[in-house]
């Protein structure tokens, strides 16, 4: 793998599109260096999204077990108002969450181009949970919710961006999310 020309992809989520942060987390990845070399406004279909997110159950028992800690953090009965305790059964509801949240309205996708794209991406996007995000990452300064809220109120977190984990997550993501046409190749003057 070339890391200079590593590619990762990024989604905006439905809260960044409806706020109007498209122009801004685009100038903050330019600015950084790296280069979109795909993006595209579109509608994702439940299937789309249902094929996008991990179907293993290890992955979302995970989910749920991160929603139990959750619970646990804040005093809340997750079995009172989930009505299960049991992770997988969490994991899915979160899982189902997500795919509504996702599917609500359109949503930005782009790939962008870089050294070590992944890590820098993940790095300029901040912390997941936008509560423990740093203030000078995208979700550090455009974002409140927390998943005590979002889950207290059975919908996902909004954090205003997804970024592939891996480039090994990325290229599944570039494959289910590309045609081959929809991707360019050329320099930033800076690479020239």
């Amino acid at each position: 793998m070339n890391h200079k020309q590593e590619r990762v992809v990024i989604i905006i989520k439905p809260d960044g599109v409806k706020r109007g942060l498209t122009g801004e987390i685009l100038r903050r990845l330019e600015q950084r260096g790296l280069k979109i070399v795909a993006l595209r406004l579109f509608q994702p279909t439940r299937q789309q999204m249902d094929d996008h997110y991990p179907k293993d159950e290890k992955w979302i028992a995970r989910l749920g077990e991160k929603t139990l800690n959750t619970y646990e953090k804040y005093g809340y009965d997750a079995q009172n108002e989930l009505g299960t305790t049991e992770k997988l059964e969490i994991g899915k509801m979160v899982r189902g969450w997500l795919i509504d949240y996702m599917t609500s309205i359109p949503l930005v996708k782009a790939i962008i181009e870089g050294s070590h794209a992944v890590d820098a991406m993940r790095k300029l996007a901040g912390n997941t949970m936008p509560a423990l995000a740093e203030m000078g990452t995208i979700r550090g300064d455009f974002s409140v919710d927390s998943a005590a809220i979002a889950n207290r109120e059975k919908r996902a977190v909004h954090n205003i961006i997804h970024v592939s984990e891996t480039p090994e997550e990325a290229a599944h993501e570039i494959e289910h999310w590309f045609a081959p046409e929809e991707i360019f190749e050329y320099k930033r003057s800076d690479e020239e």
